[in-house]
């Protein structure tokens, strides 16, 4: 899930800071999300994919759909 996070965020142009204050959540749960010192829990999950407008499967999956 990290890397997929990372590219939909970049994707969106959006900085760490911004995507936790979209998902509501600290700059340093995304951080350590990313930067795989965290793994993340189902409803952090949720917050993060709605945040960035794909579906917690597509953040989760192995080859991401990244084709908007």
């Amino acid at each position: 899930m990290n890397s997929n996070l990372r590219r939909f965020r970049e994707l969106r142009a959006l900085s760490q800071r911004e995507l936790a204050a979209r998902a509501r959540l600290s700059v340093t749960t995304v951080n350590r999300i990313e930067t795989m010192q965290r793994r993340p829990m189902p409803r952090t999950v949720r917050k993060l994919a709605e945040a960035l407008d794909v579906t917690p499967e597509e953040l989760l999956a192995e080859q991401p759909r990244l084709l908007e």
